[in-house]
Order: structure tokens, then C-alpha cells, then sequence
């Protein structure tokens, strides 16, 4: 009953409703088929899949060839996850950078540095080697997701972007399920700095084809240059801070609660990401469509609504299977959050996007800081208390999203 009141199904007026739901779709399918054929959609997704591509290959294998080649222990790897986060805290300075050189330029740049960070890995089994290399790599991830953000906001009019958004997470976990089972065949067949150097060189050379791209194709509205905070931006600035809390929680705890206290083995953990990436290959896209139906306050206090039941229920599970059935719900609700994206797309200067968009990744990284360090504590306490925390900071962003107001949505506006 609360989803149905949420998006307002409980609407009596059925035939009428019929009539211009089909006018919507309508409408979708034209802006959904223009957007594919715009060459900013193809650069974009193209890089996505590079992005995940990269990253996934670096989470894969990454313990394994720490612990079994590095020779690193807890302590070792424990800081460089910690500086793997320090280029998200920084993705701010990217305003600065975009002042020479163009944004979609700087796209493929750090398409190229997250190539060439997973290229080197493999190189330098070494603390200092693998601290190096985390950080290149690292770089190159969180400044292509924050010029990814903005690219596609402006790119994309408010009535399609929600959707170009949904597109991009369908293709990144598309990605994911293919590198893993390349990863999969090749590991019978070359080492650990073979693999990395082999995808990481082929992120590399998909970086050189996209510098010499050009995918703008239409004039759009020119970014200020410098780092803006604005107190009428305040909500979006609330959810991004709440948002990189919530993904914290669950990255830091989720997979630990399946290993420790339901002894997951490597293979049941690694099966439970394949039918996750699937499901969210096939859901992505019609979230995005959510978004662009029913709004972002309805889709965002669905995602919360249920976040406080799912956080809960990770405290009180006893159950194996009900447990890897709430990673998977978890993982699809953290989509949702690209609404609040779109929310600022609605309400923000369209010069702002770019500067807003870096502030905002730097915001929601501040949580990676401080907080897996303060549940872990809480773990040692009580495993239950850091999933209680989440359930409640679901809360206080369910009430902050009731705030959300935004202007009559239009398509091509």
C-alpha cells in the first residue's frame, strides 16, 4: 500500500490516466531513440563500460594479488582502500582543471589514467607500488564519474537524462558480468600482471580513439570555471552527503555481514554479484524511466522507505538466503540515487552543473573518510548497530526528500 500511494496509483480517474500514460510513452520512445543517436550518449556509454571495466578488474583481483604476490597484510591493505577514496574526496578540483582543457576531453584523459593505473598493478607487487598505482587509478575512476554526471546533465534534456543515467548503470553491470568471466578463463592461462596489463591496455587504447573525438555536436550552455556552493542548492548538497553515507554502510558491511556471520564462500559471494549485475543490467534503464514518470520525490522515498527495511532486516536476519536476497534489493534501490542527479538538473542554474556536479562527488566522499572507520568500531560492539545507523540515516532522507519541489516536467525542456 505505501509504494502504491508513493506513485500514486490509488489515482481512481483509470481510463483517463490510461490515455496519457500512452501519450507519455509516446513521447519517451521519441527523445529515448534521439538520444541513441546522439554522439555524446555513445562517448559516454562507451566510457562507462571502460570505467567498469577498470575498476572491476582492480576490485576482482586486487586481494588476491595483494595478499598471495604483494605479500600485504590487513594493515597494508587497509590503508591503500582508504587512499583509493582520497581521489573522490578531491573530484572538486576537476572545476579547475576543466579551465584548459574541455570536459569531454578530460573524460577520455581519465579513462586513459584509470587504464594505465590498472595497466601498472601488476608491475609493482609492493606496498608503495600498489599505493601508487591505487591512487592513478583512482584518480582516473572518480574524475571520469564526475565529468560523466555533468556531461550527461547537460547533454541530456530533463525529460531524457534520468534514462541516459539508467542506460549507463545498465551497461556497467553488463560490464562488470563480462569481466568477471574473462577474468574467469584468463586466470588458467596468465598471471596476475598479465591480466592487468591486458585490460588495463585495453582501456588505454579505448582512451587514445576517444581523444580523438569529438562528440559535442551542439551548443550548450557555457560552465562557470570555478567551485560554486550555493545555499539554494542546500537539499542536493543534504541527499549527495546522506547518499555516500548509505553507500558506505552498505560497501563497508553488507558483504562482510554474508562473510562473518553466514560464512559465504568466495564462490557463493561471487555468484550473488553475477545474478546482482543481471538483474540490475535489465532494471537500470526502467528506473531512469521511473524517474522520469513519476518524479524524484515518489522515486527517491520509495528507495528510502525501503532502505529502512532493508537496513533492519540485515540487524535482525537470521536467514543465509534472506540475507544475499537483501544485497540484492540493497543494490538495486542504490540506483535510485541517481534521481537526486536529476533533481539538481530541474532546479540548478544550467551553468552550474559542472562545478556542482564535482562539489557534489567531493561531498558524497566525505562519509568514505570517517565512517567505514567508526562502524567498524560499532561492528566490534555489535554487528548490528552500524545496519540500525543506516536504517536511521534512511530516515532523516526521507524526511529531507519531501522537501523536493520541482517544475512541471516537459520533454526537450
Amino acid at each position: 500500500m505505501i509504494i502504491l500511494v508513493l506513485f500514486g496509483f490509488t489515482d481512481l480517474n483509470f481510463k483517463k490516466n490510461r490515455i496519457e500514460n500512452k501519450d507519455e510513452k509516446s513521447d519517451l520512445m521519441d527523445y529515448m531513440q534521439k538520444a541513441k543517436t546522439d554522439p555524446m550518449y555513445r562517448y559516454l556509454i562507451v566510457f562507462t563500460i571502460c570505467s567498469s571495466m577498470g575498476i572491476q578488474t582492480w576490485l576482482t583481483l586486487f586481494n588476491n594479488f595483494a595478499v598471495d604476490i604483494a605479500g600485504l597484510d590487513g594493515h597494508h591493505i587497509g590503508v591503500i582502500q582508504s587512499v583509493r577514496e582520497i581521489p573522490g574526496f578531491l573530484a572538486l578540483l576537476a572545476v579547475f582543471v576543466i579551465m584548459f582543457i574541455k570536459e569531454y576531453r578530460l573524460s577520455a584523459l581519465s579513462i586513459l589514467i584509470l587504464g594505465l593505473g590498472v595497466a601498472l598493478t601488476g608491475l609493482v607487487p609492493s606496498y608503495a607500488g600498489l599505493l601508487i598505482t591505487t591512487l592513478v587509478m583512482s584518480f582516473g575512476f572518480h574524475y571520469f564519474e564526475t565529468t560523466n554526471m555533468s556531461l550527461t546533465l547537460q547533454y541530456f534534456d530533463k525529460g531524457t537524462s534520468p534514462w541516459v543515467f539508467g542506460k549507463q548503470r545498465s551497461f556497467a553491470a553488463a560490464s562488470n558480468i563480462g569481466v568477471g568471466i574473462l577474468i574467469y578463463a584468463l586466470a588458467f592461462v596468465l598471471d596476475f600482471a598479465k591480466i592487468y596489463l591486458l585490460i588495463g591496455g585495453l582501456i588505454v587504447a579505448t582512451a587514445v580513439w576517444g581523444l580523438a573525438q569529438d562528440p559535442t555536436g551542439k551548443e550548450i550552455v557555457t560552465q562557470r570555471k570555478n567551485m560554486i556552493v550555493r545555499k539554494k542548492y542546500w537539499l542536493f548538497y543534504f541527499l549527495t552527503l546522506m547518499a555516500g553515507a548509505r553507500r558506505q554502510i552498505f560497501m563497508a558491511f553488507a558483504v562482510l555481514l554474508m562473510v562473518q556471520k553466514f560464512e559465504y564462500s568466495l564462490q557463493e559471494v561471487t555468484a550473488l554479484f553475477v545474478v546482482d549485475n543481471i538483474i540490475n543490467y535489465y532494471l537500470s534503464p526502467l528506473i531512469g524511466k521511473s524517474i522520469i514518470r513519476y518524479g524524484e520525490r515518489k522515486v527517491l522515498s520509495l528507495e528510502y522507505v525501503s532502505l529502512i527495511f532493508i537496513f533492519l532486516a540485515y540487524a535482525a536476519t537470521t536467514s543465509k538466503l534472506l540475507v544475499a536476497a537483501l544485497f540484492i534489493l540493497d543494490h538495486i534501490f542504490f540506483n535510485f540515487s541517481i534521481a537526486i542527479r536529476t533533481y539538481f538538473q530541474k532546479i540548478g542554474d544550467p551553468r552550474d552543473i559542472a562545478p556542482s556536479m564535482a562539489v557534489g562527488f567531493t561531498i558524497n566522499h566525505i562519509a568514505a573518510v570517517f565512517l567505514p572507520a567508526i562502524g567498524g568500531y560499532l561492528w566490534v560492539i555489535d554487528y548490528r548497530i552500524p545496519f540500525v545507523g543506516g536504517a536511521a540515516l534512511s530516515l532523516i532522507s526521507l524526511t529531507a526528500v519531501q522537501m523536493i519541489r520541482t517544475p512541471v516536467k516537459v520533454h526537450g525542456s
